[in-house]
């Protein structure tokens, strides 16, 4: 069911609450458990944006290959300490330097079922995890609402509450400081993220807002307002409706669907982009085909057109944007 797939998404996602599909326990005694986890992707991409700096022919990716270690430890029969460190690498050639590219994820907190779950660290957007999460259902390219990193994944603290009726709310705070920086450095500031989904059934709603302070994280210095729909028509078929706005700068509307038989997923996702300051409407569209052979490997095929050149800029072509690759868990 939906619901059940983006409730997983969101927690894994947001905190180390659950084991990943084919993650191995490489020691789980007293209460003290350890869990190892990656993968390693590529694949074929071409077309996008091509710009007199950079051409948009077929090359052979990279596709999100990542390592990751997941720690727990039960205190109590309420209570529970969870860490996660996860690193990116290069997964399609060879890394002379230090084979990582970036530590994606780091953080350590507390969960409770009765109390909720309190982090600090290294995470990912809690808005992206619980409010536009459903839409998240691409490889690489094609989700235009949120994002992981959105004044996120870095000097954060999050709470969130534990499920109380189908609701679950979240509350996330970033620390931008300027400690050791230069007198004339921006200042120190904490800018919140923060929210409420409702779960029930097939049907899933939430609502959402993030502060995208100017200059922080390329930040613009508008709020962002977002609110999404999800409902499993049937065990086969969902279907998804979103809307994103910051007043000064944009208004999304995000319409899609996802359809499952077997070991097939097929996904497809029609934006439409209203930008201040620019005359036409920005329309973009996704769809993909993800075959899963096992719990270890899955093939994907993506198509993307991002609508780059919709304000006409010239000696740009916007062509569609096509990738095709598999996945290896363990």
């Amino acid at each position: 069911m939906l619901k059940k797939a983006i409730l997983a998404s969101g927690v894994a996602s947001a905190m180390a609450a659950s084991t990943l599909a084919g993650a191995a326990t490489v020691y789980d005694q007293d209460g003290t458990k350890l869990d190892l986890y990656a993968r390693i992707a590529m694949g074929i991409e071409g077309g996008g944006l091509e710009t007199p700096m950079s051409d948009n022919g077929a090359e052979f990716v990279n596709v999100g290959s990542r390592l990751q270690l997941t720690g727990s430890h039960q205190i109590s029969d309420d209570l529970r300490a969870f860490a996660r460190v996860q690193w990116r690498f290069t997964g399609d050639e060879r890394d002379r330097s230090s084979g990582f590219q970036e530590v994606r994820n780091s953080y350590i907190g507390l969960e409770s079922e009765g109390l909720g779950t309190l982090m600090a660290g290294n995470y990912d957007s809690f808005y992206n995890s619980y409010v536009t999460e459903p839409f998240d259902v691409y490889v690489q390219d094609g989700y235009e609402l949120g994002g992981g990193g959105l004044q996120a994944r870095g000097d954060s603290l999050g709470y969130i509450t534990p499920n109380l009726a189908g609701f679950t709310a979240f509350l996330s705070a970033k620390h931008y400081d300027k400690r050791g920086e230069a007198q004339n450095a921006a200042s120190s500031e904490i800018v919140t993220q923060g929210g409420v989904r409702f779960e029930s059934g097939p049907l899933f709603l939430a609502l959402g807002y993030v502060d995208d302070e100017d200059g922080r994280a390329g930040g613009r210095g508008e709020m962002i307002y977002g609110a999404t729909v999800a409902y499993a028509i049937t065990d086969a078929i969902s279907a998804r409706l979103g809307y994103e706005t910051q007043d000064k700068n944009f208004d999304t509307l995000g319409l899609g669907m996802t359809f499952k038989t077997g070991a097939w997923k097929f996904h497809a996702d029609l934006y439409n982009q209203d930008i201040d300051g620019v005359s036409s409407d920005r329309t973009t569209w996704a769809a993909a085909a993800h075959y899963k052979l096992s719990s270890s490997l899955d093939f994907f095929v993506e198509l993307n057109d991002a609508d780059n050149d919709f304000d006409n800029q010239p000696n740009e072509s916007d062509d569609l944007y096509y990738i095709a690759g598999a996945r290896y868990h363990f």
